[in-house]
């Protein structure tokens, strides 16, 4: 399955490296919030709708962090932007663990997400845009299985921690080791290489470019996109962001519990990226997602109602995470293969991250009305409409499956 790799360049390689390295340890340090929910509730008294808006705030943030990042990748050049937006997060983070109360975690949760989403939207087009047509589906989405290793990796770190520091402690220490990334700086400042792509000059400098995607030819591709991501970040969001809370006060686990549980969710999220990543070349990238948001409605609803013992739904967590996640791995090559190269980062980054500005309204929502309707039923039903969105949205989207780059340069694809 990965013979394919002995045929990339090295170049190609070292930029698949230092994206796979950006995104996990993206993931990690923004799935770090996620595990220590249950304790800010108990340690400083917060509501679980005041933790859904911890949550959202990153992520709102996070839409205005990819947008303007991949307008600044499309004149600053995309390995720079990555740099800058993978030391801010870090920084960030770091800084979460000294927090004393919910208003300045709030703002420095809201200021980690500029660099979260700006992360993201760097990274997506500079591997669209380095690794060759024939190979960029299953690369890019290869490269999203990162985003489970960083879970993952935050899950073992809880579990861990949780096993051998007080609650009070473990918190803080989750967030402290965020600043880890910084480091993968320093490697992709020497190795990876800015791609060499020939675009047709943009008219619109400075701030207009940054609603170049926002106007005639590519309005029309751009709201259908966002939509599509919108509908697939939501749904994720509102699933994940309490499944922790979840597992604790509905299924009665102890955090080491917890996280034991959630490995396995998420051990099947690394296989379920990286089927998607293969799936979206082999199948199609619309196939691909739509095959991942069926599954996902299906499995959802078993994990959360189906009256399975805790031993039972632990390979029902295994094949929600594969299903449910295998939906990122085609996003990048597909908003790739949609925009020309003089806007592709402005127009991936809005995209992306208009859709994961406003599905961050999802697990705010979940974690207001978790009290009136119970926390299962509320995660189920912001999960549903999310999906149902997101296949609305891919209803109007075409399929761009073996599409060059060099085709979408006289026009966009629509």
């Amino acid at each position: 399955m990965l013979a394919w790799l002995k045929d990339l360049n090295v170049t190609e390689r070292r930029t698949m490296a230092a994206c796979f390295g950006g995104w996990s340890l993206d993931a990690f340090d923004v799935q770090i919030f996620s595990f220590v929910i249950p304790s800010l509730l108990s340690l400083w008294g917060i509501t679980t709708g005041e933790a859904g808006l911890l949550a959202t705030v990153t992520l709102v943030v996070s839409s205005f962090g990819g947008w303007f990042a991949g307008a600044l990748s499309d004149r600053l050049g995309r390995v720079r932007v990555l740099q800058i937006t993978i030391l801010w997060y870090a920084i960030f983070t770091f800084l979460c663990g000294f927090a004393q109360d919910f208003n300045q975690l709030f703002v420095l949760k809201a200021l980690q997400g500029l660099g979260f989403g700006g992360e993201w939207a760097a990274g997506a087009v500079l591997m669209g845009e380095v690794i060759r047509d024939r190979y960029r589906g299953r690369a890019v989405g290869l490269v999203q299985t990162g985003w489970s290793v960083g879970w993952g990796a935050a899950a073992l770190m809880y579990t861990l921690l949780s096993a051998n520091l007080p609650e009070a402690m473990t918190w803080k220490v989750m967030f402290w080791i965020g600043l880890a990334p910084a480091a993968l700086v320093f490697w992709i400042r020497r190795f990876v290489e800015e791609p060499m792509v020939k675009a047709e000059k943009t008219e619109a400098t400075g701030m207009g470019h940054v609603f170049s995607a926002l106007r005639p030819p590519y309005l029309s591709t751009t709201w259908r996109v966002s939509m599509m991501v919108m509908g697939a970040q939501g749904s994720s969001y509102a699933l994940t962001t309490f499944l922790p809370l979840y597992l604790k006060t509905t299924r009665h686990l102890t955090s080491i519990g917890t996280g034991s549980y959630l490995l396995v969710l998420i051990l099947g999220a690394f296989f379920g990226f990286l089927s998607g990543a293969y799936l979206s070349d082999a199948i199609g990238r619309k196939s691909t997602f739509m095959v991942s948001a069926i599954g996902s409605v299906v499995l959802m609803l078993v994990y959360l109602f189906a009256p399975l013992s805790n031993s039972m739904i632990l390979p029902v967590g295994f094949l929600l995470g594969y299903i449910n996640l295998m939906m990122f791995s085609p996003m990048g090559p597909f908003m790739t293969e949609l925009y020309p190269t003089a806007v592709r980062g402005v127009g991936q980054g809005f995209c992306y991250n208009a859709g994961r500005g406003i599905g961050a309204i999802f697990p705010a929502l979940v974690g207001f009305l978790a009290s009136t309707w119970g926390l299962a039923a509320a995660i189920a039903i912001f999960t549903f409409v999310g999906l149902a969105l997101m296949i609305i949205a891919l209803l109007m989207l075409p399929e761009t499956r073996g599409r060059s780059l060099e085709s979408l340069e006289s026009q966009p694809a629509e």
